[in-house]
């Protein structure tokens, strides 16, 4: 889609995000509010004292049960958003988030000097993800899925299930509970980190953009000037 401007600059419309990615993406973003939320209560729990039963005031057990039922939803939304990285369009092909041409090197270093640097140049005018976030959230979905196997792997010890149990492996091979246990809490600590700077470089280039970046993730529309 084009629409044409009184100054001759001409605005290409293209449909970038479909729905399954975007839905990967909201369902992703809550569901790691919750963890962290639910997560950090249990990793540090507040000493709540009350004079009622017990078992008429279970929230460490709500709390617990909230967090592995967003930990599955996190999870097969995951799987999923790898299964659509193979069939999805040209802008969610898994392709796209690995470095391999001198030519996406480059764009990372531009990237790099505009968001650090703040430095003006040339617009890349990427209808997907320039080359350093696409880089960024491919690192990213690796910690994903090294929460997924700690977190799994630690709750293998106290469930029946098949499922948490094909995890067992790896609280072992991490060198016990502790230690898988560090790794998981600190990669809470990276995500939250990751979406502090993720929110403000996503409305960063959608102001010195002017591509819809920001609005893309909720219509899928993203445009770019072209001159007449």
């Amino acid at each position: 889609m084009a629409i044409e401007k009184d100054n001759k600059i001409i605005m290409r419309q293209e449909y970038v995000w479909q729905l399954p990615v975007r839905f990967y993406h909201w369902i992703n973003a809550l569901c790691i509010v919750v963890l962290v939320v639910t997560g950090y209560i249990i990793g540090n729990p507040p000493a709540i004292q009350s004079a009622t039963e017990a078992s008429f005031s279970y929230w460490f057990g709500t709390v617990r049960f909230v967090h592995f039922v967003a930990a599955f939803v996190f999870f097969f939304n995951f799987v999923f958003r790898t299964y659509w990285g193979f069939v999805g369009n040209k802008y969610a092909q898994w392709y796209n988030f690995i470095p391999y041409t001198k030519k996406h090197w480059q764009q990372i270093w531009e990237v790099l000097r505009v968001d650090i640097l703040q430095v003006k140049c040339k617009p890349a005018h990427e209808m997907g993800h320039n080359s350093l976030a696409a880089f960024t959230y491919f690192l990213t979905f690796l910690a994903f899925l090294l929460q997924c196997l700690t977190g799994f792997g630690l709750y293998a010890a106290m469930s029946t299930s098949w499922f948490p149990d094909l995890f067992a492996w790896i609280v072992p091979l991490l060198g016990g509970d502790l230690a898988a246990r560090m790794v998981h809490h600190t990669l809470m600590w990276f995500f939250i980190v990751f979406a502090m700077i993720h929110v403000y470089l996503v409305f960063y280039h959608d102001y010195i953009e002017r591509n819809g970046v920001t609005s893309s993730m909720i219509g899928g529309w993203k445009f770019t000037e072209e001159q007449d």
